[in-house]
């Protein structure tokens, strides 16, 4: 009975993996000091820091990791102090191809932090250790969120709340970019805007894009392309709420150029007025809306 109960134990505690398949880069140009032992370490240990913290009590297989890469820009250093920022992006597969799009693609200048060679990096939703850790930790909660609103309507949210806990916690501590006087662009913003009920469309749009629309492509995708092109319509209802919101910048920040490719190859299926309501919604990308074939 004893051996039968320890292979039971072994078969949970085996189901249980962690969700990340983290790539990261330390780019240290600006500071002169590339050949730094301690640039080499920091990477090692934030990378094992992403892939091995269990962030979520989901059953999670190898081949079912959300693929992430950080790239974390440093511009000074002055003895633990790291000036920074940094790049984030996510995708998800799509059904029956070998095509990832990408989830999050997202530029944080306000990523200031201390660092000590070989210091333990550990999350503890209950405390804040440092800004480091806090900042990977609500980005990593961010990703898991982005990538469960792809494949289940709402699906996010818990981890959006997650990543609303580190905040409340974070800026307890410091304010760069995790207060609302921060700015309009920060991690902030980002979290209470997908947390709000204001912006429930940009949740509609991430499913329906993605499980309604990509994973359909390769079946039909004159059909696929349509379901897509009407449910960016959606951002129509943000924009008459909300002008320029920071959702939609986020969202075309990370997909204009997949949908200026979509829209040019392939079937061609009605357009027209989707073209107008993107440049009228996302201005800042009109070189890529000027490239789609009506």
């Amino acid at each position: 009975m004893y051996k039968l109960v320890l292979v039971l134990f072994f078969i949970c505690f085996g189901l249980q993996a962690q969700e990340l398949n983290c790539s990261l880069t330390i780019n240290t140009e600006q500071t002169g000091l590339s050949n730094l032992q301690v640039f080499r370490t920091l990477k090692t240990e934030l990378t094992e820091f992403m892939n091995k913290t269990t962030w979520t009590d989901l059953n999670v297989k190898q081949q079912e990791r959300i693929d992430c890469s950080f790239v974390i820009i440093i511009s000074n250093i002055d003895s633990d102090y790291f000036t920074a920022s940094i790049q984030v992006q996510s995708s998800r597969p799509v059904y029956n191809s070998t095509y990832n799009s990408t989830l999050l693609n997202f530029n944080d200048k306000q990523f200031n932090f201390r660092y000590t060679e070989f210091q333990p990096l550990n999350y503890n939703p209950n405390s804040f250790d440092s800004n480091l850790i806090s900042v990977l930790a609500f980005y990593a909660y961010t990703i898991i969120g982005l990538d469960a609103d792809s494949y289940e309507l709402g699906g996010g949210e818990p981890y959006f709340e997650e990543a609303k806990r580190i905040v409340n916690t974070a800026q307890q501590q410091v304010t760069d970019g995790w207060s609302p006087q921060s700015g309009t662009q920060t991690r902030f913003r980002l979290n209470q805007d997908l947390l709000s009920p204001n912006f429930r469309e940009f949740h509609d749009v991430m499913y329906a894009y993605h499980r309604n629309g990509l994973d359909y492509m390769a079946d039909n995708p004159k059909d696929a392309k349509q379901s897509i092109a009407i449910t960016l319509e959606l951002f129509n209802q943000m924009y008459a709420s909300r002008p320029n919101n920071f959702l939609t910048r986020v969202f075309f920040d990370t997909k204009a150029e997949e949908v200026k490719n979509m829209f040019s190859e392939g079937p061609q299926v009605s357009i027209s007025n989707l073209v107008d309501m993107l440049n009228k919604v996302a201005p800042t990308k009109s070189a890529y809306w000027q490239q789609i074939k009506l």
